[in-house]
This record gives structure tokens, sequence and C-alpha cells, in this order.
């Protein structure tokens, strides 16, 4: 049996459509947002980021419960996203004092696992747009994951989160109407 005639089972293309559409709007903010060095600014892009972990570990419970291939990756990351955006969500100014650091080496460890998962979803007939986004996933994890420590890293990688998370949203909202379409 090869990897093209395994049949693959998809979330459905409407979480995928959320996830997408969450990830642009994240991804925008980041980029965009007015006065970005204001402490209000600072402290909507710290809640955006605890929601956006909290939903998109819910949505990975939920699509591991319509898609029960790898529930053991799906049901990792979905915990760990569920933590890590209601330890935000709980404590939002102690995450916002820390969050530099702290995001660096969250966002590589995430990352890292995203893309471990989504390159053997690629392998598996996810098609060469998963695996893409899992080889660059890998990377900009290991590179986050190397570097956390060093001060300036969090606010230096804000652009690139925000650049991340538009490309990826983008390519998330593609693939939900081509699952729609088929």
């Amino acid at each position: 049996m090869t990897a093209s005639t395994i049949e693959t089972h998809q979330r459905p293309w409407g979480l995928t459509l959320v996830l997408g559409i969450l990830a642009v709007v994240v991804g925008g903010i980041l980029l965009w947002a007015p006065a970005k060095t204001k402490v209000e600014t600072y402290q909507i892009l710290v809640a955006m980021l605890g929601i956006w972990w909290l939903i998109s570990g819910v949505m990975d419970l939920v699509g591991m419960f319509q898609d029960h291939s790898m529930w053991g990756w799906k049901l990792f990351i979905g915990v760990v996203s569920m933590i890590a955006g209601g330890a935000i969500l709980m404590y939002p100014v102690a995450a916002a004092v820390q969050l530099p650091k702290i995001f660096v080496l969250v966002m590589g460890i995430w990352g890292l696992m995203y893309g471990v998962i989504l390159l053997i979803m690629a392998f598996r007939g996810g098609g060469w747009g998963a695996g893409i986004l899992g080889a660059l996933g890998i990377i900009f994890g290991i590179i986050l994951m190397l570097n956390w420590y060093k001060l300036g890293w969090g606010l230096s990688m804000l652009w690139t989160a925000a650049v991340f998370a538009l490309i990826g949203g983008v390519a998330l909202i593609f693939q939900a109407f081509r699952q729609r379409k088929a």
C-alpha cells in the first residue's frame, strides 16, 4: 500500500475555515495594529494569542473525534494548545510581562510539533501544501527553541509570527474551500 492509496481523513472544512480566518486575523493584528507599542495594544495581542491557542486546541480535539487517525498527536497538540491559551487568559498581566521569552519557547515547541504532524500528514497523502507548511514549522520551531533565552527575540519574532500566521491562515482558507469542493 502506498501513501497515495491510503485513505486520509481530514477535519471538517468548516473547522479548517474557522482556523484559517482566525490565523489571518491574528496575523493582521500583529502586523498592522496601530500603536503596537502601547500597553493596551500589547494586552490585546496577549489576549488574542490566548484565545487563539485555546480555540485551536479545542478545534484539534474536535477534529480528533471527527477523524480518529493519529489521535495521539492530535490529543497532545490540542491539550498543549489549550493549556497555553488558558494560562495566558487566566494570568494576562503576568503573561504580558513574561511573554517575550516564554512566547519564543512555546511558539518553538508548538511550531516543531505542528510541523511534525503536518509533515506526517503530507507523507500519508495530505498533499504538498501540508509538507511545505510542516517543513517550515519544523525549521521555525527549532530556530525559536535554540534562541528563546536571548533578549529581544520575543519582540523581534513578532513580525515573523505575523507572517507565518497570515501565510498559514490563507493556506488553511484555501484548503477549506478545496475540501468543501471535493
